[in-house]
């Protein structure tokens, strides 16, 4: 039976996936920093599908300890899902609170670091093995605010690019995952400091991707035949798109092109 050892599984993306592998009937390892919302998922698969620990990707001994001490059962990780990772602020550069782009960066890229240098050195002893990685298309398209978050997810893409040079010919697969505009998921509350009024109105109005919506393509990367290797998925809801560059002219107003 399959193991997926996935990141950030107490809500949101991290939660879908680890739901999505288990009714599968997918052993996963859900791991998050709030224990309390996990212990549902053992409730609803049982301890036979999942098993839970509390994690801050940001504690590499905690990583490594937790990596070394899996039941059995658990001990073969198939599948890395590093979901874990947030978004804080969108204020200008000169203006963003140096704490939230430190808090970032030890999450969206130390992390995620972290929990597949553990797992890759089994994967590559036992010849198979796919880590998927959570990206964002704002690593690809900026946007004023972004500066820092948008930075850590383009780390994402051309480390998850760079993991499948290293690891050519070990049989290891590795997919970006790259998602735009996601609701149904803590993801702007934690960005706006709780505010749930304001985190609302980002979605008012549109019919957003949903968590589930990104754990069928995660299932859907990790579910082709084994020569194949889905290297980028990008993917936004219809409602979104592109916009134009800003032109700033000096002395006549702000333009586009």
């Amino acid at each position: 039976m399959a193991v997926a050892f996935v990141t950030g599984a107490s809500s949101g993306i991290g939660e879908a996936v680890a739901r999505r592998y288990a009714a599968a009937g997918t052993r996963v390892v859900a791991t998050a920093r709030r224990g309390d919302r996990l212990s549902g998922l053992v409730d609803e698969f049982g301890e036979d599908l999942i098993f839970v620990s509390v994690l801050d990707v940001r504690d590499r001994v905690a990583i490594e300890q937790l990596v070394a001490s899996l039941p059995p059962a658990f001990a073969e990780v198939d599948v890395l899902v590093n979901n874990a990772g947030l978004a804080l602020g969108l204020e200008p550069a000169p203006e963003a609170d140096l704490d939230q782009w430190e808090q970032m960066i030890e999450t969206n890229c130390t992390g995620l670091v972290y929990a597949t240098r553990a797992l890759l050195p089994g994967m590559v002893s036992r010849g198979r093995g796919h880590v998927v990685n959570l990206g964002s298309i704002a690593g690809t398209y900026p946007y004023p605010g972004g500066n820092v978050y948008g930075a850590t997810k383009a780390f994402v893409h051309q480390f998850s690019l760079n993991l499948r040079s290293d690891l050519h010919g070990t049989g290891i697969r590795v997919t970006c995952i790259e998602p735009g505009m996601v609701g149904g998921s803590e993801f702007s509350e934690v960005r706006f400091a709780g505010d749930a009024e304001r985190a609302a109105d980002v979605y008012a109005g549109t019919q957003p991707l949903t968590p589930e919506d990104i754990a069928s393509a995660v299932e859907w990367v990790t579910s082709q035949p084994q020569h194949v290797n889905i290297n980028v998925v990008e993917l936004m809801p219809v409602v979104q798109s592109f916009g134009p560059l800003p032109i700033d002219r000096p002395g006549q107003g702000s333009g586009s092109g």
